[in-house]
C-alpha cells in the first residue's frame, strides 16, 4: 500500500512540475505559425514602404499609406490598403493565407510564400515573405 500511494503521490509531483515548467501557448489553434512571427520590412521601400509585426495571434500593418498609392497605378497594389494601420489586429495563418480580423469581420485569406535564403558570407539563414495586391509583388524581409 504504501508503494503504490508513493508511485502515486511521484507520477502526481511530476506531473505537477512538467506542465509548471513548460512554456505553453494558449490552446488554440487560430494563430501564425512559428517562420511568420516577428518583424518584416518592405525589401524594395522606394516601390511601397511598410512594416508587419506578427505575434502569436496578432499583426500590426504599419506604412503603406494611401499617398504611395499615387505611385502605383492601380490602387489595388498597395499592400494592405483596406486594413488598420498601426493597431493590433486578430490574425491567423493555415495552409499558405493570412487571415486577419479587420473591422469586426474576418478578411478573406491573403495568399504568401514564405522562404528563406544563406546568402555567403556569413550564411545566416535570411527569411522573405512574398505576396501579391493586384498583382504586384511585396516582398518583406524578416529583421528580427
Amino acid at each position: 500500500m504504501k508503494t503504490l500511494t508513493t508511485t502515486i503521490l511521484t507520477a502526481t509531483l511530476l506531473i505537477a512540475l512538467t506542465t509548471a515548467c513548460t512554456d505553453r501557448e494558449p490552446s488554440t489553434t487560430k494563430r501564425f505559425d512559428w517562420d511568420l512571427r516577428g518583424t518584416w520590412v518592405s525589401n524594395d521601400p522606394s516601390i511601397c514602404s511598410g512594416m508587419l509585426v506578427i505575434d502569436y495571434d496578432r499583426i500590426t500593418i504599419s506604412g503603406y499609406e494611401e499617398i504611395q498609392a499615387l505611385f502605383l497605378d492601380d490602387d489595388a497594389k498597395l499592400p494592405f490598403r483596406n486594413f488598420t494601420k498601426n493597431i493590433p489586429l486578430t490574425g491567423y495563418s493555415d495552409s499558405g493565407y493570412i487571415y486577419i480580423m479587420n473591422a469586426g469581420q474576418l478578411q478573406e485569406g491573403i495568399p504568401y510564400t514564405y522562404w528563406y535564403e544563406t546568402p555567403p558570407p556569413t550564411f545566416q539563414r535570411l527569411p522573405f515573405l512574398l505576396f501579391t495586391f493586384g498583382g504586384r509583388p511585396e516582398l518583406l524581409r524578416w529583421v528580427e
